[in-house]
């Protein structure tokens, strides 16, 4: 049976994001599906202080939707999906960013719903919490400038991040391309940033959120390096793959690599569709069944 792809976002995104890769998989003949966590998407607060003209003083203190919303909400809404979508067949969850998070500890809980799990420059924290990795050596080139210098409201207070990304700093938006999308153009990264979401969750789990061995470990895994990554960047991916390989060494990460920044594979989404088509006939080939 052909495997339905699970696709999931991550901070600030939503399955809009995904359109263009789901079209792209579709004209190869292949069934996906794209998760909006709780919070995200339709869900998601657009406070009128964010329209223009923008009044900050009023959007730093508007509440949002996605205040108390959890990590461990977000992997059983993903669970919840992962259980429709295996009734149809084998499953292969594809997450981005911060959405490895949530495939992490989905794939904890119930490794049963997962044929093959696969990281999109995405986070699988093993030896450390997501948060710790920042302060590692590998992280140590990541300007968070752009996204620090548009953010609103005290999180604290707020009970949630919150960023202005209808900002119009020249400062600002130029930070904040070339942390994701450095490699595309000008028209390309303003439409993207145009999908984003004002708000994110504040939680990042708590040390039972790493992989683990016994479950997570018994999937087959890939893991898709993005080389112009600069808000992942290439050397932590490669030290999250090396994490994962030390921890279940009889099942390591097939590793792929895209030439790409952090976005760019979503807005030309041709080479991960057919990267992505690869994992699937690896997957119903005799030796991964």
């Amino acid at each position: 049976m052909q495997p339905t792809f699970v696709l999931v976002h991550g901070a600030f995104a939503n399955s809009f994001s995904f359109a263009p890769l789901q079209a792209e998989l579709g004209l190869l003949g292949h069934r996906s599906v794209a998760v909006d966590l709780p919070g995200h998407g339709f869900a998601a607060t657009f406070p009128g202080a964010y329209q223009a003209p923008q009044d900050l003083e009023r959007l730093a203190t508007t509440p949002g939707a996605i205040k108390g919303v959890t990590l461990a909400d977000c992997a059983a809404h993903l669970i919840g999906t992962l259980e429709r979508a295996k009734r149809n067949g084998p499953v292969i969850l594809v997450s981005h960013s911060r959405g490895g998070m949530a495939a992490t500890v989905a794939a904890n809980q119930r490794p049963d719903l997962i044929d093959r799990i696969v990281y999109v420059s995405a986070w699988c924290p093993v030896n450390l919490e997501v948060s710790a990795y920042y302060a590692e050596p590998e992280m140590a080139t990541v300007d968070a400038t752009g996204i620090a210098t548009a953010m609103v409201g005290n999180p604290a207070e707020l009970g949630l991040l919150r960023a202005n990304f209808r900002t119009a700093d020249p400062g600002v938006l130029a930070a904040f391309k070339a942390a994701f999308l450095a490699d595309g153009t000008d028209e390309e990264f303003m439409v993207f940033l145009n999908t984003f979401q004002p708000d994110e969750s504040l939680d990042v789990g708590t040390p039972d959120v790493r992989a683990q061995a016994d479950t997570w470990g018994r999937i087959p895994k890939s893991y898709v390096r993005l080389t112009e990554d600069t808000s992942v960047t290439l050397a932590m991916q490669d030290r999250m793959i090396r994490e994962g390989d030390a921890l279940t060494p009889e099942n390591p990460y097939d590793v792929r690599t895209l030439t790409s920044s952090h976005l760019k594979w979503l807005v030309d989404p041709a080479p991960a569709a057919r990267l992505l088509g690869e994992l699937a006939e690896l997957q119903l080939s005799p030796t991964e069944s």
